[in-house]
């Protein structure tokens, strides 16, 4: 197993996507962009729309070692069947050691203090990265930015961003990583062409997941995988954190519980509040959070033509989960009264829905 990475746009212990260069799913996503290079009317900005831990970021990196490779990308592109490059390709082999230097990743940083990280991408790193696309590209050919995530950018380093996709140079090309682009700065998103990316079929989530498994160099198990696949919403990132045994365990206890409801078994529930219960529990509680967000968000799409008054009990309960959530890591409040309540609260919210 790898170490625990030190960067924060890193699942721990797996795979950084600039390192994973198979690509499971969005066969279609790739030959759009393949056929934009193709056309010779190449748009210099890409918004990477999608749910997160879906492969995004995977793509992005597999685009840039295709572009940045050397020759003409348009030439290449007609003849290939996809973005795939040899992994002993010089470009393929820069981009995964973080050293090319036409390739300008844009993400939060490290704090001075060496022990967290900015809560958002500094405007100053954007304004480095509009000052180095001024020049000339080190190597004569094309400039490629990662922007990971569009939502870690405040209002400043957005509005920065933009003065580069007003007037891009020549042969530059913006790849930006979007879990939300409906929440992106209108300005900004008529300016990219967008790229829209669906959630993973259980079946590709495994074997993305295997392929980031044995990269890893670590035992893993083939039933785990496949169960930690089927709870993750299609998302590989989501599998991977699932595949652990007790993340696992946890995820499946929370969700057997979210499956009775409206009943509650006030002994499982008591248990599960002790597991994500002091600071050894804050991982858990988050992966707990998280379940039942995924839930709600399940119930609400299978429901989405309902009445209004059915989905409204689920939507209001979604809201004040949230806010209760934020309110204990935020006071570092006792986390078992939040999911005693919570459950309740969910109880409460699918009975007056299936009233409605």
């Amino acid at each position: 197993m790898r170490e625990t990475s030190d960067e924060p746009d890193r699942l721990p212990n797996a795979p950084h996507p600039r390192e994973t260069l198979a690509l499971v799913g969005h066969e279609v996503q790739e030959q759009g962009f393949l056929a934009a290079l193709r056309s010779g009317r190449m748009h210099h900005a890409w918004l990477l729309g999608g749910p997160e831990g879906i492969g995004k970021a995977s793509f992005a990196y597999r685009a840039a070692r295709f572009v940045l490779a050397s020759g003409d990308p348009a030439q290449r592109a007609v003849g290939a069947a996809s973005l795939a490059m040899p992994e002993a390709d010089p470009a393929t082999r820069r981009v995964m050691a973080q050293s090319h230097p036409d390739l300008h990743l844009l993400r939060r940083t490290q704090k001075p203090d060496g022990k967290s990280y900015t809560s958002n991408i500094p405007v100053d790193s954007v304004r480095r990265v509009l000052d180095r696309f001024g020049s000339s590209a080190a190597e004569g050919g094309w400039r490629v930015a990662i922007v990971d995530s569009a939502e870690d950018m405040d209002r400043s380093a957005a509005n920065a961003l933009l003065k580069l996709l007003e007037e891009p140079p020549p042969r530059a090309l913006f790849l930006i990583v979007a879990h939300a682009p409906g929440r992106m700065l209108p300005t900004i998103r008529s300016r990219c062409r967008l790229l829209s990316f669906d959630a993973l079929s259980d079946a590709d989530v495994a074997e993305a997941g295997r392929i980031a498994l044995e990269r890893m160099g670590g035992p893993y198990d083939d039933s785990a995988l496949a169960r930690a696949a089927g709870l993750s919403d299609g998302s590989v990132r989501r599998a991977l954190t699932y595949v652990d045994p007790e993340t696992l365990a946890l995820v499946e206890a929370v969700r057997a519980r979210l499956d009775a409801l409206p009943g509650i078994d006030l002994t499982a529930l008591l248990a599960l509040a002790e597991d994500v219960a002091g600071k050894a529990g804050e991982r858990d509680f988050a992966v707990m959070i998280e379940t039942v967000q995924s839930w709600l968000s399940d119930h609400l799409h299978a429901h989405a033509a309902a009445r209004p008054a059915r989905l409204a009990p689920l939507a209001e309960v979604w809201e004040k989960l949230v806010r209760a959530a934020r309110e204990v890591e935020t006071y570092n409040l006792d986390r078992r009264p939040l999911v005693m309540t919570m459950f309740h609260d969910l109880s409460d919210a699918v009975r007056r829905s299936r009233a409605a």
